[in-house]
This record gives C-alpha cells, sequence and structure tokens, in this order.
C-alpha cells in the first residue's frame, strides 16, 4: 500500500451496519418518488416484499411502470400513502382444497381459442383463486407472489364501500338510501349533490359533471388523486363539492370515483367509525379473515379512500366473496339487510327508463353472458383486479392483474374466462 495512503481496519460488523444503512437509504428514495408520505409500520421485515423498489402513484395512473415495477408496486401500494389497519380475528374462515383441482380451462373469446395458460400469460394475472362450495379449486401465483402477498384492489374497494353502507343500513346507521346524502356529508350542502340520494350515489348516477380519465393529467379522476397526494383533510370533499351539474339525478350512469369517496364519506359520516374499523367490527374479525388488511387515507388519521388502495391477501379476498354469497350473513347473524346482496348486484334503471349493467358499486354480466342467466355479479378494479361472485353455482373467482395500462390492456375478455370456469365446473367434481 502507498506510504500516504496507510491501511485502515474496521470491525466487520461496523461494514455490515453501513452496508445496512446505505441500502436502506437507497431502497427509501425509491418508495419516496411519489411525493407523498409513506407509512413506515408497512416496511415489516416479515413481509416478503418489504424491501422492494417501487414507482410513484403517477406513474401507476400514467401506465408509465416496467412490468417488474408494476408488480412491485401494486403489492406494495401501502407505501405510497398512509394507511389504516383493518383488524383480523379469530381462527380464519375456513377454504379447503377440493381433491380434485381445476387446472385446464378451454375457451373461445373474441373469435379466439384460448386456454388457462393464455388467460394468466395474455392478461398478467399475477393470482388466481377459484373457489366451488368453499373449496380451492385453484390457487396460483406468479411474479414471485405468494399466500402472504398483499395486493391493491383498485374499484374492488367501491364494492366494499358499497357493502359497508349495507351494514350501516342494517345497524340504524343510515336510515335509508333514499335519505339524501348531505344528511351524512353536510360539506356538499349547496353543491350539486343537494337533492341527490345515497342510492343514487351507489348508482354512480348523481347527474354531477365526473371525467374519469385516469391517463389524462387534466381529468377530474387525477384531480382527485392530486387531492390525495396534497394529503391535505377535507381536499376530496372540497373537489367534489366544486363540481358542476350535467344531467338530472338519476338520469344517466357515469362511471365516478368521485362518488365512491363520497361513498366513504357517507360511511364515516352515518357511523363515526373510520371504514376499517367498521369493516373490521363487521366483517374483517368475524368471517373471519386470515390477514390483516390495509386502506389508504385522505390525509393522515383521515378517512378512508372510498374507491381505491384496498389491500389484502388472495384468500382473504376470496373470503370477502364468500361473505357476499352467503347473502351477508356470517353463521346466523345477518350483517347485512335481508334482500341487501341481491339489489346490489342487480341491474338498475335509471329515472328515463334504461336498464344498466351496474348494480351499487357491482357490475352485472352484459345480457349474452351466461352468469347473467345465474344472476352472478363482480367487483373490478383497473389493471386487472376482479372478485367474481356467482351464488347459482356457488363459485367465486379473484384475479389480480399488472397489466401494462390502467384499461384496454386485457387481451381477453374476463367474463368470458370467468364463463369458462363455471361452465367446467359444472361437469367436474371438485
Amino acid at each position: 500500500m502507498h506510504k500516504y495512503f496507510p491501511v485502515v481496519r474496521f470491525p466487520l460488523r461496523w461494514f455490515a451496519l453501513a452496508l445496512v444503512l446505505a441500502v436502506t437509504f437507497t431502497l427509501g428514495a425509491c418508495g419516496s418518488l411519489s411525493g407523498n408520505s409513506n407509512n413506515s409500520s408497512s416496511i415489516e421485515s416479515t413481509y416478503p416484499h418489504a424491501n422492494e423498489p417501487i414507482g410513484t402513484v403517477r406513474q401507476v395512473y400514467d401506465g408509465a411502470l416496467t412490468p417488474d415495477m408494476a408488480v412491485n408496486t401494486f403489492r406494495n401500494i401501502d407505501r405510497l400513502f398512509p394507511t389504516r389497519a383493518v383488524k383480523t380475528g379469530g381462527t380464519p374462515y375456513p377454504l379447503p382444497r377440493a381433491a380434485t383441482q381445476l387446472d385446464q380451462i378451454r375457451f373461445t373469446s373474441n373469435n379466439r381459442n384460448y386456454d388457462l395458460f393464455d388467460y394468466l400469460a395474455l392478461n398478467r394475472v399475477t393470482a388466481l383463486l377459484i373457489l366451488k362450495d368453499g373449496k380451492i379449486v385453484n390457487e396460483t401465483y406468479q411474479e414471485g407472489n405468494t399466500e402472504r402477498t398483499h395486493w391493491m384492489s383498485m374499484s374492488i374497494a367501491k364494492s366494499i364501500t358499497s357493502t359497508l353502507i349495507g351494514a350501516a343500513v342494517k345497524d340504524g346507521y343510515i336510515g335509508s338510501i333514499n335519505d339524501p346524502v348531505t344528511k351524512y356529508v353536510p360539506r356538499l350542502a349547496g353543491s350539486a349533490y343537494d337533492g341527490v340520494t345515497v342510492r343514487q350515489i351507489m348508482m354512480m348516477a348523481s347527474g354531477v359533471k365526473w371525467d374519469e380519465t385516469y391517463t389524462d393529467p387534466k381529468s377530474d379522476r387525477r384531480a382527485l388523486l392530486e387531492a390525495q397526494i396534497s394529503q391535505k383533510p377535507g381536499a376530496a370533499m372540497n373537489l367534489m363539492a366544486s363540481l358542476p351539474r350535467a344531467h338530472e339525478r338519476g338520469a344517466v350512469n357515469n362511471y365516478s370515483t368521485g362518488e365512491t369517496q363520497v361513498a366513504g364519506e357517507i360511511v364515516f359520516g352515518a357511523t363515526k367509525k373510520p371504514l376499517a374499523a367498521y369493516l373490521s367490527e363487521k366483517i374483517w374479525s368475524r368471517f373471519a379473515m386470515e390477514a390483516e388488511a390495509n386502506w389508504w387515507l385522505d390525509s393522515p388519521g383521515g378517512v378512508e379512500i372510498g374507491g381505491s388502495g384496498f389491500s389484502a391477501t388472495l384468500r382473504d379476498y376470496g373470503r370477502f366473496g364468500m361473505f357476499i354469497m352467503n347473502n351477508g350473513a356470517i353463521g346466523n347473524e345477518r350483517i347485512l339487510p335481508e334482500g341487501w346482496v341481491d339489489e346490489a348486484g342487480s341491474p338498475k334503471t335509471l329515472t328515463t327508463g334504461e336498464t344498466m349493467n351496474y348494480g351499487y358499486l357491482w357490475w352485472a354480466p352484459g345480457n349474452a353472458s351466461p352468469s347473467h342467466t345465474d344472476g352472478a355479479f363482480y367487483a373490478t378494479g383497473i389493471f386487472g383486479q376482479n372478485i367474481y361472485i356467482n351464488r347459482k353455482e356457488k363459485v367465486v373467482i379473484v384475479t389480480w392483474g399488472a397489466q401494462s395500462k390502467p384499461s384496454g390492456a386485457a387481451v381477453i375478455n374476463n367474463m368470458d374466462f370467468f364463463d369458462a370456469v363455471v361452465a367446467k365446473l359444472k361437469t367436474s367434481t371438485p
């Protein structure tokens, strides 16, 4: 060694500590690129994906993530915003594995023939769960996901929020879904939401102007995202209160994530409880789920994001589907009002007489689908998230997706796949 650069020896443990600090600093920088607050409690050493680099929330909605980074981000969304935990408890609702597994499905979509493996590959499905009669007939994980992975729900959260409205009606917190929204969200008094009912919010038929274009930075959807990024209490409702009227109340269905933030505020205003706590109290801790879930907040300690930001394990999404398939009952106790699931999952009629394939923040299949005849319905979210529920055939299907764009990137029609699964299960014995 040169005489002007003498050898300096450090204890090995010092070197190891320096390396850990350097890695931690680097990964922390990756996770903070969104400019949002991080939820440090989510970075748990026991979570298998906790130290993965992730993208920003703006990159998510721009559809500007590489395939690997999209996967990392979608299973770590609790690092993008503050969250509130949805606590579980008790012995998890059992999901035994069926003796016979469903490992091959062939079907036609858009005049082309496909099989199960095409669906997984072409639609960028990162996990699949199929339940028949409460038993697992297929459980597939891709892209490094496992049974411990939490994955974003995106708009599946809307159906969860709708379910909480049902629970609040059963508990008497909400007198009627025909009540005006302003009874529970007084911030909207004097806005275009005056006279809009809770029911019309769940139908996305308020008549209030809204542009849902995810990738357009100037859209209302992106304005709501920016309000969330600001993490200022009341920012989301200030935006909703500023919107103009475009149609008569109840006359037009216009898909609006803003409406579901209003729906979340309805639950909070009626129950005076955080949505995560109410979900835990009524369903998550009692059904019971296997793992704690988490839910984005609009500000530190604030209100949950009613239309996205919910994250849970694959099997727990399946258990939620089972709860709905059981008509909102846990054992002999009703959590949802009698007939609520029938009403929430069925097509609704607007004041113009037009029927839409939409219920109370749940989707209904089109008339050409065999699932329509079965009375099936589903929750769906951008990038390929789904919970399909067919009570007649006792089938629940959950998919996680990491498609390249928020919408329009799926190659295969999901309903064609769901119909094929149900048809196959009719002819097989799980």
